[in-house]
């Protein structure tokens, strides 16, 4: 009786365990089940649904920029050559909102179709109403002032687009405020869904632990092994997001199964491997060309491929002295020599704005204007870059002398700095293999040219008339010659920059009123009047250039008088 009751005993906790163990089975299975039901659909329609709802978002906004360079386009003469492709653009963008909303409430539809219980279908159906709305009735009339600002392209009515324009920023800034909410509205459903999705496998652990140790042992390993192993990878993908967010391109996911999420994230490390590459070259790129300019050639390869006309102002920097010491040099040295003078001079450039072209020997070519500095600003900010860069020849000379460990020496180094404004052909210019992108023109010539008859008068830096009068308000100009530049057939009025705006001592002051003067007397042949006045200008200044050349060509026109049809132009025949 023992040995039955015992046994029945047996049998029956067996049975019952194996009841229990059959009843967990069912209901993991059961659970199992419905948690996948959970993950398919937030993969196969909640996230895209999320996907394609960003995407006519982005789309969206890609179509506001395509409008806007249409306007652009068409407001400015002679240049709406893109105008129709940038038109075409304009219309498939808008296809392609339509196209991903459309994708989206599809996704929406398949949802509240589903008859697990597992979704919020009041959520879903207030979503789907809201995208309808949006679409139906709210985009229409986006569409429609669109619409009404094409229309007066043609006509160039620049006072009516702009009004129009704010108009249309102001509707399409209000549907994507709408489309912002609903896109947050469904995230917090996928994160909802998510939560849930994770506490049904936890249950899923409890209920195994609760029938019996070994089960709920399984249970909990499995369950650990699955969630923690998802978990932690989705974990992992969303920190690495943030981080290339936030910049750090050296961030990696560490790649933790061979299923979707891992291959999801061995796609993810391609891509910041991707981007770390592109960075560094857009970096390393950018220490030989500036930066703007590189940005304007990653965003349109094609920048400028035929040149186009624009009015530019110019610099040229060439250092004095270098001759002498850079035959002495090792080559090591000698490069050593040039970057520190680079490093110095190039910085006023760049602090005001300016584009570096290029470095030729010991020169530097720079320049301003469209589209990097508005076209009223470009002389006034080279006039600054040149006064800037004449106040750091004393830094200048500190730093040449440590390279050259020549602080003892009697050895100082001097700039010449010319710089003219005018029109130029901006392009980029070059063969097949190889372009760069730069400025050519007389205007080019010009600068180039005033910057190496700077030796001639003995001054650091001279400006063109032109670019004397657009910077009157920031420096003091005083007029040294007008000349014929070598290789051009037009006078050019030549000024030296003296200083900053008020800025001049009283015997500077001085010494450009009697060198105004002088030149007065000088270009009507009253050369004793002239003279004098040179002479008086040296008393106050002795190591004045322009003054000494001007007193000597007053002694050689005294001795021998020009032409009766001189008109005080002097002519440079050598560059």
């Amino acid at each position: 009786m023992i040995r039955q009751s015992i046994r029945r005993k047996i049998l029956a906790i067996t049975l019952v365990l194996i009841l229990l163990m059959g009843v967990a089975s069912i209901l993991s299975l059961i659970l199992v089940w419905r948690v996948d039901q959970h993950f398919d659909q937030l993969t196969g329609n909640y996230i895209p649904a999320y996907g394609h709802l960003a995407q006519a978002n982005i789309r969206s906004l890609e179509r506001a920029v395509y409008l806007r360079r249409m306007v652009i386009e068409k407001s400015r003469p002679g240049m709406d050559s893109q105008y129709e492709s940038l038109k075409q653009l304009f219309v498939d963008k808008g296809k392609s909102v339509e196209e991903e909303i459309a994708e989206t409430r599809a996704q929406l539809q398949a949802l509240i179709k589903s008859s697990n219980g597992f979704d919020d279908a009041i959520a879903l159906e207030r979503l789907d109403t809201s995208l309808d709305e949006w679409l139906n009735t709210q985009r229409p009339a986006l569409t429609r002032a669109q619409n009404e600002l094409l229309q007066p392209l043609e006509q160039k009515n620049v006072k009516f687009n702009r009004q129009k324009m704010l108009e249309v920023d102001t509707i399409r800034d209000a549907l994507n405020t709408k489309i912002d909410a609903i896109r947050n509205e469904l995230l917090d459903l996928i994160n909802l869904n998510t939560q849930l999705t994770i506490h049904a496998q936890r249950w899923v652990s409890r209920i195994s632990m609760a029938i019996t140790i070994i089960a709920g042992l399984i249970g909990l390993l499995f369950s650990l092994l699955i969630s923690n192993g998802i978990v932690s990878s989705l974990r992992l993908l969303l920190e690495g997001a943030r981080a290339i967010q936030a910049g750090k391109l050296d961030h990696r996911i560490a790649v933790q199964s061979s299923d979707e999420v891992g291959h999801l994230s061995h796609a993810f490390n391609e891509m910041v491997e991707q981007l770390r590459l592109k960075e560094r070259i857009r970096t390393t790129f950018g220490t030989y060309v500036d930066p703007r300019v590189v940005e304007g050639l990653i965003a349109g390869p094609t920048v400028a491929p035929e040149g186009q006309r624009r009015n530019m102002t110019v610099l040229f920097c060439d250092l004095g002295g270098f001759s002498r010491v850079s035959e002495q040099l090792t080559p090591q040295a000698l490069v050593r020599l040039v970057n520190r003078y680079f490093t110095i001079m190039s910085a006023p450039i760049r602090e005001h704005d300016g584009v570096i072209d290029k470095y030729i020997g010991d020169a530097i070519m720079a320049y301003w204007g469209p589209p990097y500095n508005d076209e009223k600003d470009q002389a006034h900010l080279a006039v600054c870059a040149a006064l800037d860069m004449t106040a750091r020849i004393g830094e200048l000379n500190v730093a040449l002398s440590d390279e050259l460990v020549l602080r003892d020496a009697q050895m100082s180094f001097d700039i010449r700095v010319g710089i003219a404004t005018g029109e130029v052909i901006v392009g980029s210019i070059g063969s097949e293999q190889m372009k760069n992108y730069t400025v050519i023109g007389d205007t080019v010539n010009t600068a180039a040219r005033i910057e190496s008859i700077c030796k001639v008068y003995g001054v650091r830096a001279m400006i063109d008339g032109t670019t004397a009068l657009a910077a009157a308000d920031d420096g003091e100009m005083r007029e040294i010659d007008c000349v014929y530049l070598a290789g051009q057939h037009a006078p050019h009025p030549i000024y030296e920059i003296m200083g900053v705006k008020g800025g001049l001592a009283e015997s500077r002051v001085r010494l450009k009123e009697l060198y105004a003067e002088a030149l007065a007397a000088y270009r009507r042949q009253d050369w004793i009047t002239a003279s004098d006045l040179l002479t008086a200008a040296l008393e106050i200044a002795p190591e004045d250039g322009p003054s000494k050349v001007m007193l000597g060509r007053v002694a050689s026109f005294r001795a021998q008088p020009p032409a009766q049809d001189w008109n005080g132009v002097w002519r440079f025949d050598q560059k």
